[in-house]
């Protein structure tokens, strides 16, 4: 659960995904009678603002013209404050690039006093945070998996227990520090100050999957534009993390190349009769479109079926590189049997059909939980990470400050110790 809203003015948040298809910024109040709610949150929030703009300047979830994203998150930013009126100063951002890595491992402190302590936790966090950005690695998400005293398992908090050793199984996400560097300096060109990292999978599963999937062990495939994002949490705890440089836009390549037809138009093909179910009648079922380099005007037909010709083994050779990094984890068999696809390129019809006979699996297509009572536009699983981003920064639960300065790190993240304990999205 998160933390009470403590009484007083409503506490205003500001989220921002600046995805390789498209940047979304969300400004939510959290309110006691808030109308909305996301699957393992105690607060409920009213939804402000919304404000989404085509992606410009980015590749693969990667900034390659800082100057072309800047004016699409300004655009963004300035849509969402105006339909809120409320001007932001700060925000909690996704982070999807970096070439996320993924570990798990054991941090351990001595109990100089005999009883564990605020400060004991703190040195094992510390610790734990040093060990990750070993390498010049950037963390950018840390989050409890267990806690041991003297090698037994220590409950949820220990403090003021007898122990001679206290031992913390964590989880650390880390990144290439210059994407990240870059994705934080895009946000300052806009005048924002960074409250937070949130890895991208992680915001994304909250929305997407209920308390009891995460509880049980799940899977959960993001397939974004140009990044395909993996979850896999086991006992609710986030325990393995992917990021696939392959995503819908790959498929609309496919389609371009395939059908050789102008990006833009198979971009529109894709939206409008992407499948990949085959019926009998989808041999029949033509539409038309221009050629690549033709005169306006002329014309070519194809059918439904030919396109989900084009696009299966696409979608095929996507779940493989999914199947292959699980293995390679070891994480595979704590997940369970539930897979849920999310992000934009999972709205193609038959997909998740596809997905569960290639994994053998029990696949579902989710955006946020229609109990959340969000506005329209949010539900679409295109806007999970974004909307995942309002439960992760609310809890902060494995939140990691914007900032490697190190104080801030450990007053802001590591420091809180008793919410650290306390409170999770569980």
């Amino acid at each position: 659960m998160m933390l009470p809203v403590r009484a007083g003015p409503p506490r205003i948040l500001g989220l921002l995904d600046v995805g390789t298809a498209k940047v979304a910024c969300l400004i939510v109040s959290l309110e006691p009678r808030g109308p909305s709610i996301l699957p393992g949150m105690a607060t409920p929030f009213r939804v402000l603002g919304i404000g989404h703009q085509r992606s410009r300047g980015l590749k693969a979830g990667v900034i390659t013209d800082i100057e072309e994203a800047e004016v699409a998150v300004r655009a963004a930013v300035d849509q969402a404050e105006q339909m809120a009126g409320v001007t932001l100063e700060e925000v909690y951002v996704s982070v999807a690039c970096g070439r996320l890595r993924s570990e798990v491992f054991a941090a351990n402190a001595d109990v100089v006093s005999g009883r564990v302590g605020d400060d004991d936790i703190a040195r094992v966090l510390d610790g734990g945070r040093a060990y990750a950005e070993r390498d010049g690695r950037m963390l950018v998400h840390m989050n409890r998996i267990g806690l041991r005293l003297d090698g037994a398992p220590g409950g949820g908090d220990p403090r003021g227990l007898a122990a001679h050793r206290l031992t913390a199984d964590l989880h650390a996400v880390t990144a290439d520090d210059a994407p990240v560097r870059n994705l934080l300096l895009l946000v300052e060109r806009c005048h924002l100050g960074v409250a937070g990292m949130v890895v991208s999978p992680y915001a994304s599963a909250l929305a997407a999957t209920s308390v009891e999937e995460r509880r049980l062990g799940v899977t959960v495939l993001d397939i974004g534009s140009g990044v395909t994002s993996v979850a896999v949490f086991a006992d609710s705890a986030l325990i393995h993390v992917e990021a696939i440089p392959v995503g819908g836009s790959h498929m609309t390549y496919d389609i371009a190349r395939g059908l050789q037809a102008p990006l833009a138009e198979a971009e529109r093909i894709k939206a409008l009769y992407g499948t990949m179910a085959v019926a009998p009648s989808d041999e029949h079922e033509a539409f038309s479109y221009p050629l690549a380099g033709e005169d306006e005007g002329i014309m070519h037909q194809t059918t439904k079926a030919r396109l989900a010709e084009i696009l299966r083994p696409r979608v095929a050779s996507l779940v493989g590189l999914v199947r292959e990094r699980l293995a390679g984890s070891g994480m595979a068999d704590f997940a369970g049997d539930r897979v849920v696809l999310t992000g934009g390129a999972s709205q193609l019809v038959g997909i998740g059909e596809q997905v569960a006979n290639l994994l053998q699996r029990r696949v579902r297509v989710s955006g946020a939980d229609a109990a959340a009572a969000l506005p329209a536009g949010l539900m679409s699983p295109s806007f999970a990470t974004v909307t995942g981003l309002v439960a992760a920064a609310a809890a902060g639960e494995g939140l990691v400050a914007g900032q490697r300065d190190r104080a801030k790190l450990v007053h802001g993240y590591l420091g809180r110790v008793g919410q650290w304990l306390r409170y999770g999205l569980e």
